[in-house]
């Protein structure tokens, strides 16, 4: 018989899977990074329990491009920094991707709140424009010239916090199958090239993407460079079903179908 594509796989290609995807080389990404303070009570808002602020209001606002080989990818992420007890590190509101397979891992491992979306990175000399699009609004722009040369930074390790869940299969009681989990995401980050740049960040209104609710109240920085990370998460705890609920939409541009029992006989 034909090998059934739907079929099992065998143990040893499953394995073999595992391999390659352990074995991958550093992959390298052109990105624009910008940093501004924000107001303190916006940052407050959007942090559902246990997060809490930091001491500083900060956004930040990361636009790149990766040259995977045959499978060029744009990625971005608008996040607020963000604590969970003695743990400093940032929690992303939105994270567009160019391709549906950079969001398979990244929503359902990790709990990204990635979307599809329009990435941006151009550079024509020492001009600068990079952008985060969806539904055909860019709601976020940063523009600018290179300024100078920054010196590079000793390989650091960042913590992003995201919460991993799936909505009620009936959407009634709390409107999550199980409690929802926080996770704490590791990346390794080493960069190879960073330069300052001078410009500014726009922020255009988006019903499906918010974040011209994080004013610009004072810019902090704009860099552009090469890094690579490697990521690694964890479980840290449970969380409450009813605490989360309220900060739903932050993942979906249409809520409603989360909270929304299917109709009967629906495929």
């Amino acid at each position: 018989m034909a090998r059934v594509r739907y079929g099992a796989r065998t143990e040893a290609e499953i394995a073999a899977t595992r391999a390659r995807s352990a074995g991958l080389p550093d992959i390298w990404s052109t990105g624009v990074v910008a940093v501004w303070e924000t107001a303190p009570d916006v940052v407050a808002a959007v942090l559902p329990p246990p997060l809490k602020p930091t001491g500083r209001p900060l956004v930040r606002v990361n636009i790149s491009k990766v040259d995977l080989p045959g499978y060029p990818l744009g990625a971005g992420s608008v996040a607020v920094a963000a604590a969970h007890g003695d743990q400093e590190g940032w929690y992303p509101l939105v994270m567009p991707m160019t391709h549906e397979r950079a969001l398979t891992g990244g929503r359902e491992v990790f709990g990204e709140p990635k979307k599809l979306g329009e990435v941006l990175v151009e550079r024509d000399g020492l001009v600068v424009t990079a952008s985060l699009a969806r539904h055909g609004i860019a709601f976020v722009e940063v523009r600018g010239a290179v300024s100078g040369t920054l010196p590079l930074p000793e390989p650091a390790v960042k913590t992003d916090f995201y919460f991993k869940f799936l909505p009620s299969v009936d959407g009634a009681g709390s409107g999550f199958d199980g409690d929802p989990v926080l996770v704490h995401c590791v990346r390794n980050e080493k960069v190879r090239r960073l330069e300052r740049i001078t410009g500014d960040v726009v922020l255009r209104e988006s019903m499906y993407d918010p974040v011209a609710d994080l004013p610009v109240r004072r810019l902090v920085e704009i860099t552009i460079g090469e890094k690579t990370t490697d990521q690694q998460g964890r479980v840290v705890e449970r969380v409450s079903a009813q605490d989360l609920l309220p900060y739903l939409h932050q993942r979906y541009d249409d809520p409603q179908q989360a909270l929304d029992a299917p109709p009967e006989g629906s495929v």
